[in-house]
């Protein structure tokens, strides 16, 4: 069991999935993963879903922001910042634009969202009450994220500019390396070119499962879609792409054996 208590700036520090449809998605992701969900009234704003597992907070789940009715669902991911309002004034002289914010999410903390040159939009997270996901990397929990970026150059240099992160290749047998995102010395998510053509610039969420193959089983089950078959990664696990009924993406990803 992975329990989180803090996050260094630059880190990813939560998911959060937006979709035209809560309560299908409450149905889907609770039974794929188990998750546990708590309905939280938002006034006019309708209701946030949170989620967790063993009691501890993993993701979330919000219904359409304004102006994006119609819009497809899709997964969005967080980086952890000490000064939200400090990184956020970087991001123009960065090449990238701050698209909404800095505000305040009540007492839990002070966040904006921007986009980086290539056009991956990611949310920027201060913790108040809430450091946001509180346990990973086990069955059911956030295990990774990386930036699918055409020009993994530039956007790596924008995080760098505005977080103040480091970038490290690691090798990946006889094909092209891998670009890993480092914060402290470790390594805590990555950046790569998109695999198929047309794809936007997007950040990827992965979960972690027991099984691959099982949770496919499981995912069509529920009504999802399987978007790239169960494949391996020698020295790093066995991996998935999926969507749910609402077409958000998300990958999976198995421990090696």
């Amino acid at each position: 069991m992975t329990k989180i208590e803090s996050y260094v700036q630059g880190t990813p520090s939560y998911v959060e999935l937006t979709t035209p449809d809560q309560e299908s998605a409450k149905r889907f992701y609770g039974g794929l993963f188990g998750w546990e969900l708590a309905d939280i009234p938002m006034g006019e704003a309708g209701y946030y879903v949170t989620v967790s597992v063993g009691g501890d907070a993993v993701a979330g789940i919000s219904g359409p922001m304004p102006g994006m009715d119609g819009h497809e669902a899709y997964w969005g991911v967080y980086l952890a910042v000490d000064d939200v309002d400090a990184a956020t004034a970087r991001v123009a002289g960065a090449g990238g634009s701050v698209e909404a914010g800095p505000f305040d999410v009540m007492d839990l903390g002070r966040m904006s969202v921007v986009k980086d040159p290539t056009g991956a939009f990611v949310s920027l997270w201060q913790a108040g009450a809430s450091i946001g996901t509180e346990r990973a990397n086990e069955p059911g929990t956030p295990i990774w994220n990386e930036v699918i970026t055409p020009d993994v150059p530039a956007a790596t240099r924008f995080y760098s500019e505005v977080l103040g992160v480091t970038w490290e290749d690691q090798p990946m047998g006889e094909g092209p390396a891998y670009t890993c995102l480092v914060v402290d010395g470790r390594q805590v998510g990555g950046a790569m070119r998109p695999q198929m053509d047309g794809v936007p610039a997007h950040w990827n969420v992965y979960f972690n499962v027991a099984s691959v193959d099982d949770t496919i089983a499981r995912a069509t089950e529920l009504g999802g879609t399987v978007v790239a078959p169960a494949f391996d990664v020698p020295g790093v696990g066995r991996m998935a792409v999926l969507a749910d009924p609402q077409g958000a993406a998300f990958n999976l990803m198995q421990a090696p054996s």
